[in-house]
């Protein structure tokens, strides 16, 4: 178990095996999304939302050895987005069917934004649960996902996620 307070710092030769990306295909959707490391060295999740199919929505995941969050309270992610309203998403233990969501609006410059870790609240296909938000313990997973109920194509460039 770790405790660092980085999470993932993307650079030029960055492996992103275990990245993954999911888009609405599990559901019959459309949607496309990738991610790949461009030639800043940043990580860039891009691609296009189809309401086609019962589609909308796109996710990259990152999947690690559980890390102990105890002595931290925010995610800071150093991005540049392209305007747009993401998620970003916990995962206590990575077989759970939900996540703990936040959700954050792009300015399309370059911000650090800072997410609350006690207001990530749980959701599952959409839909909020009735139980207590992210309990600060680990996290064993880490995800982007855009899904705004429209066609629309994204670019989510990221730099670094850490702990404060």
């Amino acid at each position: 178990m770790t405790s660092t307070p980085l999470i993932f710092d993307f650079e030029k030769n960055s492996n992103l095996s275990n990245w993954n990306v999911v888009n609405d295909g599990v559901m019959g959707g459309l949607s496309r999304g990738k991610i790949e490391i461009n030639k800043d060295g940043n990580a860039l999740f891009s691609g296009t939302i189809s309401l086609e199919n019962n589609g909308g929505f796109s996710s990259v995941r990152y999947r690690f050895n559980t890390k102990e969050v105890k002595r931290y309270t925010k995610v800071l992610i150093r991005l540049k987005g392209d305007g747009k309203k993401y998620q970003f998403r916990i995962k206590t233990n990575t077989y759970d069917r939900y996540s703990y969501i936040s959700h954050f609006e792009t300015t399309g410059d370059w911000q650090t934004v800072e997410i609350s870790l006690s207001d990530m609240y749980p959701a599952f296909r959409g839909r909020e649960l009735d139980l207590p938000n992210y309990p600060i313990e680990i996290m064993e997973e880490i995800a982007f996902l855009i899904g705004n109920k429209k066609a629309e194509s994204f670019n989510l460039e990221i730099d670094k996620i850490e702990l404060k």
